[in-house]
């Protein structure tokens, strides 16, 4: 899982609009033009925004803390998660099920990957920068994540203990504790609030 991946929020009504075979191409152009990160944006609690006048006002992009943009913190949140599922109780379980499967989990069923593409979006991926995992939510889907995170939410700390005695660390592994799952998890949630709050959706590109 030796990939990179760019989290952004998007104004759905923006990227609809483009035509079809450009989306993809004008996403990923978009998410590291000139005009940002590094190079002028404003960079508050995570969030990697465009500056004032930016053609590109219609995106923002989330930095997780520690991760330096790596997928392999996502990836080991997403096996502690597999690890200690059944030691929470139904409706937490449930609910983080739902949340985690619809961005970084591949699901409860061991032949199945879970779909976190909502179609309609990206006619093709002919042009993706590269393979990996992809993440596209548009605002219905986002609204349902936001639901399902709230309900979790209140339980996560009780989590503690099982992920201490079930998720041990692993060679490579990324997520060596229940603070480090439990603050990814949270940015993820922090990311589903702010397209939330806007009514925008979710785009994850592999870069």
């Amino acid at each position: 899982m030796g990939v990179d991946i760019t989290v952004l929020v998007a104004d759905w009504a923006h990227v609809m609009d483009l035509a079809p075979e450009d989306r993809l191409r004008v996403i990923q152009e978009s998410a590291y033009a000139d005009d940002d990160p590094d190079g002028g944006g404003d960079v508050v609690d995570g969030w990697v925004w465009p500056g004032a006048g930016s053609e590109r006002a219609w995106l923002g992009r989330y930095e997780f803390p520690g991760t330096l943009g790596s997928y392999k913190p996502h990836f080991w949140a997403a096996e502690g998660w597999e690890k200690v599922r059944d030691a929470a109780a139904g409706g937490v379980r449930a609910a983080l099920d739902e949340f985690l499967e619809g961005l970084i989990w591949c699901g409860p069923r061991a032949d199945f990957d879970a779909e976190r593409v909502d179609p309609g979006v990206f006619p093709s991926l002919e042009g993706l920068w590269r393979s990996g995992p992809l993440i596209v939510r548009s605002p219905a889907t986002v609204a349902r994540l936001r639901r399902r995170w709230h309900e979790a939410a209140p339980a996560l700390d009780g989590l503690r203990v099982p992920y201490a005695e079930l998720a041990g660390r692993e060679p490579q592994q990324r997520v060596a504790g229940f603070e480090e799952f439990a603050e990814l998890v949270t940015g993820w949630a922090e990311v589903v609030n702010e397209a939330q709050r806007r009514g925008w959706g979710l785009i994850g590109l592999p870069i």
